[in-house]
Parts: C-alpha cells; structure tokens; sequence
C-alpha cells in the first residue's frame, strides 16, 4: 500500500511540474492558452501572475518530492502529509474561485494520494 501512496504523491508532483511549465514557459503559447481556455490578449496581460503561480506549484512539488525521499520514514509521512494538504486547499480554493475543473484535476488526485498514505 505504501508504495502505490507513494506512486499516486509522484503523480501529484509530476502534475505540479507540468503545471509549472504550463504557467511558467507556455502560459501564451498554444497550449497554454487551450489548457487555460485564455485570448493571446488576457494571456499576455496576466503573463507575470501566471509565472508567479506557476513558480509556487513548483514549489508544492519540490515538497512533495522531498517527502518521497526523506530517509526518515515518519518525517517522510510528514512532509508529504504537508504538501498534499497544500495542495488540496489550493485546488478547493482554485475550484471555487476559478473553475470546479480544478477540483478534478488537483485536489482529487492529492486528495486520494493522502488517503492511500493514510491507510498504508
């Protein structure tokens, strides 16, 4: 059980990178602006926030990955715990401020990461 947690925690990582490259890099590019469902326009006038949010998924998960290799088991749980919270409070408050899309795609999978690392 421990390692399918562990599995679903590098999914949500992987996610958080991919969004920060989605943000950070393509946030006026074409995938960018479909991902997001943005105009070049709204794109290029909120390119710094973007980059700003994207830098802060980043950050989500770089804790994520830090949990996943802490040698110390217990701390690891902790760690991980942490961040999987973070991100679960940042997709709630994405679904309920931005789109429900969110929920889905950020919180679900953070969500039933810590449920699997709760039960392992």
């Amino acid at each position: 059980m421990t390692f399918v947690a562990n599995i679903l925690v590098a999914i949500v990582a992987a996610l958080h990178v991919y969004f920060l490259v989605l943000e950070m890099f393509l946030w006026t590019k074409p995938l960018g602006l479909k991902t997001f469902r943005n105009t070049i326009e709204k794109a290029t006038e909120s390119a710094v926030l973007a980059a700003n949010q994207g830098l802060y998924n980043g950050f989500l998960a770089a804790g994520l990955v830090w949990g996943l290799f802490h040698s110390n088991p217990g701390f690891a749980f902790q760690i991980k715990t942490f961040f999987l919270l973070c991100v679960i409070v940042a997709g709630v408050y994405g679904a309920a401020t931005v789109s429900r899309r969110i929920l889905y795609v950020q919180a679900a999978p953070a969500a039933l990461a810590l449920i699997l690392l709760w039960l392992a």
